[in-house]
């Protein structure tokens, strides 16, 4: 498969999945709940398996591919190019969710969720939204974090939110090593145990830190706010994901008893 499609593919499939995953608690948060934005999580990485599977592997997530390239399913430069691509997909995705968010109207105002309101720029600290709006204003001191941003959520803390994406990007990596492993997987139907994994581990992680397990998706939502507030606990999603994802790495290696079988190309779907 030419590099540059596969790579086109990672960036594509990146940008689907914040935007449509991001964009269902940007858009719809109020009316379908923790819940639903998991499942929304779920069912885009679901499509996407099946999408772009046979392309690229459909990582669509740093952390992911990171975990492939520890187990030796791909090249330090398909790593690399992989991660970039996948973050300048985020990037658009959250642009798209912007351009939504800035054209909607003035004089009938959108009721967008997806919105935490930090207290006095306060490190760590939110208030949900229906507590931060009085007769149609925002309650001084407060400040949006916006487009399903990744910020700790009331009540946790940042160390919380670091065991969270550990222990929840442990599963949803082992889960994608175990389903797309050559010899154990379970080829076509790989994409249906991966999506399910994705929407599990959002219903969880959502009331901690707006579940990341997923670097691109923190990093585009993070650019596009309009203030740095979000960017306070970004260090957690990222280190959170990449040592989740290596343990599950580790984890799969012992498992599997003969881990010289695993494929160089990390694709989800056997051709």
């Amino acid at each position: 498969m030419d590099s540059i499609q596969k790579y086109f593919a990672e960036g594509l499939g990146t940008m689907f999945l914040v935007l449509l995953a991001c964009g269902s608690a940007v858009l719809a948060g109020p009316a379908i709940g923790v819940l639903g934005i998991g499942l929304c999580f779920g069912l885009v990485l679901l499509c996407l398996c099946y999408a772009i599977g046979n392309i690229s592997g459909c990582h669509v997530n740093p952390a992911v591919s990171f975990a492939m390239f520890i187990s030796g399913r791909m090249s330090v430069k398909d790593f690399v190019w992989y991660v970039i691509a996948q973050l300048i997909g985020a990037t658009v995705g959250a642009w798209f969710l912007w351009l939504l968010v800035e054209f909607s109207s003035d004089v009938f105002p959108y009721s967008f969720g997806g919105i935490t309101y930090l207290i006095n720029g306060t490190y760590g600290e939110a208030m949900p939204a229906d507590l931060a709006v009085v007769d149609g204003a925002m309650k001084e001191g407060l400040t949006k974090v916006q487009y399903a941003a990744n910020v700790l959520q009331p009540g946790a803390t940042a160390w919380m939110a670091l065991v969270s994406e550990i222990v929840l990007t442990f599963l949803f990596v082992f889960v994608v090593l175990g389903s797309t492993d050559s010899k154990k997987g379970y080829g076509k139907f790989a994409g249906i145990a991966i999506g399910l994994a994705l929407g599990l581990v959002n219903i969880v992680g959502i009331p901690v830190d707006n579940c990341s397990v997923n670097p691109a998706r923190s990093f585009g939502p993070a650019i596009f706010n309009p203030n740095a507030l979000s960017w306070c606990n970004f260090w957690v999603m990222v280190v959170g994901p990449c040592v989740g994802a290596m343990l599950a790495a580790y984890a799969w290696r012992i498992c599997n008893f003969k881990p010289e079988s695993a494929e160089l190309d990390g694709n989800i779907f056997d051709e």
